[in-house]
C-alpha cells in the first residue's frame, strides 16, 4: 500500500519522531547532543518555526514542532542531514544514521499539546533513564520549570495555560507532568487509534485538518528550476553556476542555502547538476548564511531568489 503524502497547514502544530537507524543509538557524547541543540536552533532562526517540547533519547528524538510556510519534511530533512554529516565525521564512518523518514503526526493543540509535551517529558521516566523528569538532562522540562534557558525553545503558550506570571506557570506545570507519572505509552500519539494515522485528534479535528491541507499543497520545486533562478538573480547563464571563481562560489552558496528549504530540492541533486560534492554545498550555504548576517547585497539577492521561487508558486 502506498504511504500517504504528508499534511502540510501552515501554523499547525506535529510531533515529530526520528529513530536511529535499526534502532541503533544516535547521540554518543554530550558534545553530539549539544551539537543537535545548536541544529535545532539554527532551524528555527532559518525556517521560522516554534519548538514547543523536544526530548533526546539515546536513539531517538521527540519534537512538538508548530510549522510557519515551510514543511516539517523540509525541517527535518534540514535537521537529519547535518546530524548525519556531524556523526560520520566525529566517528570517521559513511551511511545512514536515522531509520528512514521521520514520524510526523498533525496535533489539535487545542486539545493534545499540553498532553502531549507532558508525553514527550516524562518518556526518560518511562523507559527507567530517570526518576523524576527534571533529572533528564536533554529535554525541555528543565527549561519549562526555570532550571535552563534555551532561548529557541517556545515555553509562552504552555506556561500560559496554568497562570500568568512565570513561577505560578512553573509550578502548575511541574505539577501537571508530576499529575502523569504513572502514565504509560500513549498509542494515539503514534497515530494509533485515530480515523487518520497522521492525526492526533478527535473525528472533527481530523476531517477539517483534511480539508485544510487538500487547499495547501506543497509545490515541489527542481533543481533544474532553482539553479534558473538564482542565475536570474545574478544575471548570468546558467554555465557561470558550474564554474570556477569567487562570484560562482557565491552562487552555488545562495542556491545550496536556499535549496534546504525548498520541497522538492536538496544538496546531492543540486551536487549533481553543478559538479560539486554535497558537503562542499552544504559548507558554501553556511557561510553564506554567516555573510548575509552583515552582507546586505547577500542578503537581498537571497531575498529576490525566494521572490522568484514564490512566484513559480503562483
Amino acid at each position: 500500500m502506498a504511504r500517504k503524502p504528508r499534511l502540510h497547514i501552515p501554523g499547525a502544530t506535529y510531533h515529530a519522531i526520528l529513530r536511529g537507524n535499526a534502532r541503533d543509538d544516535i547521540f554518543f557524547e554530550d558534545e553530539d547532543r549539544y551539537r543537535f541543540y545548536l541544529l535545532l536552533q539554527e532551524g528555527v532562526e532559518r525556517f521560522g518555526h516554534r519548538i514547543h517540547a523536544f526530548c533526546l533519547m539515546t536513539n531517538h528524538v521527540h519534537l512538538a514542532v508548530q510549522v510557519g510556510e515551510v514543511p516539517l519534511s523540509k525541517i527535518m530533512q534540514n535537521i537529519s542531514f547535518r546530524y548525519t554529516r556531524w556523526i560520520n565525521w566525529r566517528k570517521n564512518r559513511t551511511g545512514h544514521l536515522f531509520q528512514g523518514r521521520h514520524k510526523a503526526y498533525l496535533v489539535d493543540a487545542d486539545e493534545y499539546l499540553l498532553q502531549l509535551v507532558r508525553y514527550i517529558h516524562l518518556n526518560p521516566v518511562r523507559v527507567g533513564l530517570a526518576k523524576l523528569p527534571s533529572d533528564y538532562r536533554w529535554s525541555s522540562h528543565r527549561a519549562y520549570i526555570g532550571e535552563e534557558v534555551l532561548p529557541w525553545l517556545t515555553t509562552d503558550w504552555i506556561s500560559g495555560q496554568f497562570a500568568p506570571t512565570s513561577g505560578k506557570a512553573r509550578r502548575g506545570f511541574a505539577t501537571f507532568v508530576a499529575d502523569g507519572m504513572t502514565e504509560g505509552h500513549r498509542p494515539e500519539f503514534h497515530g494509533n487509534g485515530m480515523i487518520d494515522s497522521r492525526c492526533i485528534g478527535e473525528d472533527r479535528f481530523v476531517e477539517q485538518a483534511l480539508m485544510r491541507a487538500d487547499t495547501h499543497p506543497v509545490r515541489k520545486y527542481s533543481v533544474l528550476e532553482l539553479i534558473a533562478a538564482v542565475c536570474e538573480v545574478y544575471g548570468v547563464g546558467e554555465e557561470r553556476i558550474r564554474s570556477s571563481g569567487m562570484l560562482s562560489a557565491e552562487i552555488r552558496g545562495v542556491a545550496a542555502h536556499v535549496a534546504l528549504e525548498l520541497p522538492g530540492c536538496d544538496l546531492v541533486s543540486l551536487a549533481h547538476e553543478v559538479g560539486r560534492d554535497p558537503s562542499s554545498l552544504s559548507s558554501a550555504a553556511r557561510r553564506i548564511v554567516d555573510r548575509a548576517k552583515h552582507d546586505k547585497a547577500i542578503s537581498n539577492k537571497i531575498s529576490m531568489l525566494r521572490g522568484i521561487i514564490a512566484a513559480l508558486q503562483a
